[in-house]
């Protein structure tokens, strides 16, 4: 790189050459740092590498950076494109880091002891949000109006789209809405039923209402009468305050064979 420091910026070549002997012989190497991620462009990257020495030598910051770039200086210094494939890639390991890091559950560390159905949701949060457990909520109880509603909730899906800490916390309550697999007002005699990415419904007019898991095509039949609800399916009935009535559905999905 010899020819190329002694064209750098128009300088006189030996006035140049000088220099760069100056430079290295007062030039003690310092390690390049990992962190690629510390610098904000590459030009920010040449600045880093820059030594008091360069700047009492060279005088001007542009042509240190210029003979810093172009390698006339001791010890591993990025090119350009170099520079921006270590970039791309501290930014790929990131997202990966970020990825694989367990979430911390939005019931970690809360006092759920006098409240049973809360303790169940917690129980479950781990389990369904990775997917290895499906879990619909039945509850029926009084909306802020004081009307009566009730309605089935895919416990994952709602998971995925709202944050659970202000229920854990006891800040909200926990009830069915339009949106939700099912919702009947009782008051006001308005009903709605809803597909979810776990879910189908399966309107039956002898077993009522089933439900059909997309993960392992199962049948979930909520029919209380009904000894059992279904292949690797459990109910529980939540003997509860909290609400007038709770009934969750628990299913260990299995891939389709």
């Amino acid at each position: 790189n010899q020819s190329k420091c002694t064209q750098v910026g128009g300088h006189d070549s030996a006035r140049v050459r000088s220099r760069l002997r100056r430079m290295e012989e007062g030039y003690v190497s310092h390690q390049y740092e990992d962190s690629i991620e510390r610098f904000a462009s590459y030009e920010d990257y040449l600045d880093s590498e820059i030594t008091h020495q360069d700047r009492f030598y060279l005088e001007e910051d542009e042509l240190a950076r210029q003979l810093v770039e172009i390698g006339c200086r001791k010890g591993e210094v990025l090119s350009r494109e170099e520079f921006t494939a270590r970039t791309e890639a501290a930014e790929s390991a990131k997202k990966a880091r970020l990825k694989n890091t367990p979430k911390e559950l939005a019931s970690a560390q809360k006092d759920l002891t006098d409240f049973p159905f809360l303790r169940h949701l917690a129980a479950r949060e781990g389990l369904v949000g990775s997917g290895k457990l499906s879990t619909i909520i039945f509850i029926r109880d009084k909306n802020a109006k004081g009307q009566e509603i009730s309605g089935y909730i895919d416990y994952g899906h709602r998971l995925k789209t709202e944050n659970f800490e202000p229920y854990f916390e006891r800040k909200r309550r926990l009830l069915p809405r339009p949106s939700d697999l099912s919702f009947y007002n009782w008051d006001t005699q308005h009903s709605t039923s809803n597909e979810s990415p776990n879910f189908q419904i399966m309107p039956d007019h002898e077993q009522g209402l089933l439900f059909k898991n997309k993960r392992d095509r199962k049948v979930i039949n909520v029919d209380p009468k009904e000894p059992t609800p279904g292949d690797n399916s459990k109910r529980h009935d939540i003997q509860t305050t909290e609400y007038t009535q709770v009934v969750i559905f628990d299913h260990m999905t299995r891939k389709k064979s």
